[in-house]
Order: C-alpha cells, then structure tokens, then sequence
C-alpha cells in the first residue's frame, strides 16, 4: 500500500504517518509545505524508516501536485493539508481560502488526472480521504449531536473554508466520479499539539506559571478525541468507506473548557505541584467574536460500519497528554521560544 498524505507534518497528520509507517507498514509520501503549524521534529522516530520518504511542497502547486503523484504512484491521497486555527482565521482568513478551498480544489484536480490514467484494477481501488471538522456544522443547542446529515452552518472564516472543501470534496465525486471518502472529527488533543491550542496551551502556561486564559466563562463544550485513535479511524475510512459517503469521528468526551482547564491544574498539581493551586493562574478573557457554543459528534455510522472505537477517554488521554509535555520540552522548548510563546490570537480587527 502507497499512501501520500498531505499535511503530514501538521498534529494530526503526524500522528496518522506515524501510525501508517509503523503500525500498518504502508510506504508513506508525506507532502508538507512546513508552515509556521508543520514541524519535521513530530515525525523523528520514523525519519529514517525505509517506508516513509518527505517532500515539501504547497498543495496549491498543481504541477508538483501532479508530479508527485505520477512519480509515487498512490494507491490512496489522505489530504490533511490545511489552515486550523480559529483565532489565527479572524485576523488572516485570506491564508484559510487559498489553502484550504484552493489547495484542495488543486489537489483534487491532480489526483483526478492522476486517477484516470490508472489501469482499470487500480482505478477500482483507489481512493482520496478529504479530512475536515465538526466545526463546518455550526454551534448545538444543549441537546443533540452532530450526524452525517447535520445541514452545514459555518461561524469562523476557518470553518467556512473547510465547509466548502468538503463540497468541493463531494462535487468531485458526484461529477467525476473520483472516489473521495469524507469524514469529520471532533476536536483533537495528545502529543505533537501545537502550542497555541488550548490544551497544550494551559499545560504548558501551567508549567511556567503564566495565567492560563480562558475565553468568556469557559462554557463552551467540545467533544474531545485522542489523537491516536483519530489516525486510526482514518486509516479505517480510507480502507473500507464508501466513496462518496461522510464519517463522523468523535470521542463522545464532552466537557466545557473550563472543565477541561481544571482537569489538567489538578494533574499539574500532582506531577509538577508548586506553591500555589495551578486553577490560581486560571484568567477568564474577553470571548473569541462567533465562538460556538457546543460540539458534540454523533460517530455511530463509523461505529457500526467500519468497527472503530476509541481506545481512550477523557481522563486517560488528558493524563497521558499532561505526561507527555512534561517529558519532552525538547520538542515543544523550541515552538514557544521562536513560534508561539502564549500571546493572545484571534483579536478582531474592525478596519
């Protein structure tokens, strides 16, 4: 099996390489344009492994798109490319719809060209995995989850760009008939995770004893996946969904922000305790402009269909997550003092 991913340098994308090369032996093409998000540290176990090989590139490169496919020859695209971050979209969403609506326009006229030109017994097995969010369905009242048939309702310049990937995703199908397998996860968390997210923003805010910043009350709900069973259920999807059919991902792990921040100052506490309670540092700040209230995945058709079942819930990731920074600054030692060192993103500009 030769799969090429896209973003593979990115959180979840590592995680899925990692996976890939070690778990599954697949040969992996790793297509990443290294942005300020990608960083080639998260995949130093299997740098040297024979299956993986690395090559930088934009996905909005149509030529090198189409080179790297002709010259790998994928058996399966995985596209995990993209621009995630919300606060980061408010105040640069021009960088959101070049890579995530035109990188993924680029990719799948690459891979449509590359597709038709397999012989007929390939063609029959290939497919294209378009990774995208439980955010393109908008914000949940207190009750329900989020299905496959969830109306879309994007709020963020971020989710809206991924809700027109994912129909860019779907059309390519409809109209050309390329085997493209959608699915939408919940929000992800565990090692790897880029600085700036919550999580591993308060763990690491926590372990310098800098406030850790809470938007409006800490209210918010969100629906939490360990990342290592997210890489499985892509690796599930891409092998045994139907093209043309969407996969919600979620770790049924609802919990509010403020909950989540609270959980990871009371394993501070323990790991790490200092003078002071770690919830001391905890500072509520001004909400993020659009924030959605409430995610929560509905992921019974992955369940059922395709078998896959998270193997962590919220309490055991989130100590599995806390454990990992705290033994290894030297992957994150350098994203904090050269990328992002905790200052506030996302702020509205009304020019």
């Amino acid at each position: 099996m030769r799969i090429l991913v896209t973003g593979g340098a990115g959180f979840i994308g590592s995680a899925l390489v990692r996976h890939l090369v070690k778990k599954v032996g697949a040969e992996v093409l790793n297509v990443d344009k290294l942005t300020y998000a990608g960083n080639l540290a998260s995949l130093k176990e299997i740098e040297g492994a024979s299956n993986y090989r690395f090559l930088k590139a934009d996905i909005c490169d149509l030529p090198k798109m189409s080179e790297a496919m002709n010259g790998f020859q994928p058996d399966r695209i995985m596209h995990l490319a993209a621009e995630s971050h919300v606060d980061r979209s408010i105040s640069g969403a021009g960088d959101f719809v070049q890579t995530n609506v035109m990188g993924t326009f680029t990719l799948l006229e690459a891979a449509r060209r590359y597709w038709n030109a397999l012989p007929a017994d390939r063609k029959e097995a290939f497919r294209f995995l378009h990774v995208s969010t439980d955010e393109v369905y908008g914000s949940l009242g207190d009750d329900g989850l989020f299905e496959e048939a969830t109306a879309y309702d994007p709020s963020s310049p971020y989710s809206a760009s991924k809700a027109a990937s994912d129909h860019l995703a779907i059309a390519w199908h409809r109209t050309y008939g390329l085997p493209v397998v959608v699915s939408n996860c919940s929000n992800n968390y565990g090692p790897y995770h880029f600085p700036e997210k919550l999580i591993p923003l308060i763990i690491l805010n926590a372990m310098d004893g800098k406030p850790l910043p809470v938007y409006g009350q800490g209210v918010n709900i969100r629906d939490w996946l360990y990342v290592e069973d997210h890489a499985r259920a892509l690796d599930l999807i891409a092998s045994r969904g139907r093209p043309g059919e969407k996969y919600n991902v979620g770790g049924r792990n609802e919990r509010r922000n403020i909950d989540v921040v609270t959980r990871i100052c009371g394993l501070m506490d323990e790991m790490r305790p200092q003078a002071k309670a770690h919830a001391d540092l905890i500072t509520f700040v001004t909400d993020r402009p659009g924030h959605d209230a409430r995610y929560a995945i509905d992921a019974t058709k992955l369940e059922t269909e395709l078998g896959w079942k998270a193997q962590e819930d919220f309490d055991s990731g989130i100590e599995r997550t806390v454990r990992w920074y705290l033994e290894n600054e030297w992957w994150w030692q350098p994203l904090r003092r050269r990328v992002y060192s905790g200052e506030r993103l996302g702020v509205l500009n009304r020019g």
